[in-house]
Order: structure tokens, then sequence, then C-alpha cells
């Protein structure tokens, strides 16, 4: 069974991008069956509904949700794909409808969405916020889990493109978390599920994208709602939509959610992940930030003092214009001791820079022209 066959068949072309709302998945979830049970579960802070579905008849129940950071949506369009794949007849959907029953919150931050910013409209990081929970957004999410009683959690996030698998120059463009349940970061049977269910994951994934699968550091947040739900003995999965080479829009990465979504609960139906060595888990590369947008190599950089010679890296700022995701370039604080590889590489020693001056004026003086999604493209500089 090729999955990514059955995620480029589930894709639903009406949404897709970076931007996306209630108002974008909503005629989608409507035109679902009956069956699907869409339900307005709470409000935002803002007064937006946030939507639920609750589907399937099985015993083994299945809590995820996405966009807890409204502008992490990759993981939103493969759970609108996952649903229309359910909905598709097909004797691997129906198996799926059989055994679990799989209660999703599409949107859990439908204010931070339509804003495109990580925090809701209270400027509040709702995976922060498990143990206050001082939002109604985290209220409903926290009230769901003890209604629903889960088997199993899956918690839905994207992940910036500075991360790569590992030491390499390779992205992570997916990456997991078995989170931690207390600050000893231990192994208890709760946690071991969850480390088996994602070798499961990795296995499938690596035949599509090898060496592209990043494991997040497991330091311990009781504040952080994947170690929140683990603490309380449900096995939970940190899903992380990363970066696949030229795809800004995660169009690419959004089919890798998929199969892994969809091999996770393949896995747990067929109880395969019991045989999983959960040393495999470790053998993840640990996500590293080491990934330029664009890396200007041996430019000149000069002050008042001196010019002296570096590698300049560059992160793309994500700005919401007329519901439109552009991508202005600014310089990389973050990795300045550690500007090691970029998406685009340019042999910049040709060109000088002070630290005042206009990014965009000096990549066009580079002969580096936008896409249409507004990225800097490819030509004749670059490296990678």
């Amino acid at each position: 069974m090729n999955l990514l066959e059955i995620a480029k068949s589930s894709l639903q072309s009406t949404i897709k991008g970076r931007y996306l709302t209630n108002e974008h998945i909503l005629p989608l979830l409507e035109s679902l069956p009956k069956s699907f049970n869409l339900n307005v579960e709470g409000k935002s802070v803002l007064d937006k509904n946030i939507y639920s579905l609750k589907i399937g008849s099985g015993s083994t129940k299945v809590y995820m949700w996405s966009q807890m950071h409204g502008n992490e949506s990759t993981t939103t369009k493969a759970i609108v794909d996952f649903l229309y794949f359910l909905n598709s007849d097909t004797k691997e959907a129906k198996s799926i409808l059989e055994h679990f029953t799989i209660f999703i919150i599409p949107i859990l931050n439908p204010d931070g969405a339509e804003a495109y910013t990580r925090v809701n409209a209270n400027q509040v990081d709702l995976n922060r916020d498990s143990v206050d929970l001082s939002q109604p957004e985290s209220q409903l999410l926290r009230r769901c889990f003890d209604e629903f009683k889960p088997d199993f959690a899956f918690n839905m996030h994207d992940q910036r493109t500075l991360f790569a698998a590992g030491n390499k120059n390779i992205p992570a463009t997916i990456s997991f978390l078995a989170p931690s349940y207390n600050k000893e970061t231990e192994i208890n049977e709760v946690r071991k599920t969850a480390m088996q269910v994602i070798c499961e994951m990795n296995v499938e994934v690596s035949k599509y994208i090898p060496n592209q699968i990043g494991r997040f550091d497991d330091a311990f947040n009781l504040n952080c709602i994947g170690d929140r739900f683990t603490n309380l003995g449900v096995p939970t999965i940190l899903f992380e939509a990363g970066h696949f080479p030229k795809d800004y829009q995660r169009e690419e990465t959004r089919k890798i959610v998929f199969v892994a979504l969809l091999k996770a609960l393949f896995s747990i139906k067929e109880l395969s992940y019991i045989n999983q060595d959960i040393q495999d888990y470790f053998k993840i590369p640990e996500n590293q930030k080491l990934i330029n947008d664009i890396l200007l190599r041996d430019i000149k950089f000069k002050t008042e003092e001196n010019i002296s010679i570096r590698n300049l890296g560059i992160q793309y700022k994500e700005v919401l214009k007329s519901e439109e995701i552009s991508f202005i370039p600014i310089f990389d604080n973050e990795l300045i001791e550690n500007h090691q590889f970029g998406y685009l590489e340019v042999d910049a020693s040709d060109f000088e820079i002070t630290r005042n001056a206009d990014i965009c004026d000096l990549l066009n003086e580079m002969n580096l022209k936008r896409t249409e999604n507004g990225v800097f493209d490819v030509n004749y500089l670059l490296k990678y």
C-alpha cells in the first residue's frame, strides 16, 4: 500500500498555501456527511467558532488538534485531506472507521489563524497554557480531552525552515516527539508507546523522504500540552511539519504529514508498533537550527572600524498581506554564530554590505529574482 499515492488522491486542492482560516475549511467540512458530526465546540476570545468533528465507531479513541498556533496551517491541510480520505469508501478508510473513534479540532486558535500569529487574541501561546488554562481555547481543548478520554493524542504543528534533521544540510521536513511526563524525562509505558508509534511512522516516511525526519528535544515543560497529556497518562505524539526544498507553501509537506498520520493509525490498529525497539526512536536525528533560507558566503562586512569576511544568514519573515503570506528577507540573528547552510547559497565574495544595508536591494543587485510566492529564486549563483 503506497500511502503517498493515497495522500495525493485525497488532497483537497481548494485549500492551499500557508494562510488558512475557518472561512477556508468550513465549506469542505460542511460538505462531509452528517456521520462526521461537525459541531461548534466553543468560542475563541473574539467569539469565533471552534469546530470539532467526531467520526468512526471503534473502541480505540484518538484525539487530534491543529493550529493551536494560528500561523501553523500545514497539518490542518493534511487533516482536511485525511477527512476526505475517510469519506472515500475504500477498504482502508472503512477499516479505520470501524476500529477507531476519532475526535478532531481542525483549528483550535481561529483568532490567531485569521491574524496569522502564533498566539491567540490575548497574546497568549496556547501551548504554554496547559496548567493555568487561562484562555477559552485552552479550556476547550482540555474539556474535550477530559470528556473524550482518548487512548492516543496527536498534537499537530508546523516548525520553521531553519530546522535541520541532525547536523547536516538536510531540512527536517517532518519531526516527531514523544513528550516527557516528568522533568527527569524518564520512559514509562505511556511514553514508550508513543515512541514505538513514532518508530513506525519513521520507517514509513523514510521511504519517501529519506534522511529528512527529525526528533524534537524532549525537555519537560508541564505547561506544554503534549507534556501535560503524557503526564495524565495518554500516549501523545507531536507532529511538526517542516520544510521540503523549494516548497515554501508546504504543499509537499502536507502529503508527508498525511502519510505519517495514516501510518500511525494503521500501526495502532494492527498493533505493529509493539514490535518496535525504542532505541530506534533515539536514532532519529535531533533537530538542529542550522539552515538559513539564504546564505551569503564570504561577503565583505563593512563597519566604521574595518572590513571583515563572513557568512551572513537570511531568514524569511512571514507577513500577512491581503490574505496572502509574503516572505520578507531579514538578517537572522539567531544563527549569527552558526551560519553553516542555506537553501539558497550565494557566493557573495564580490559584494560588500554594511549593518544597515537594505537586504532586498542587495539581493536584487546579486541578480536574484523573486518567484510568484515572494521568495528569491534560483539563478547561476545557486549552490544548493
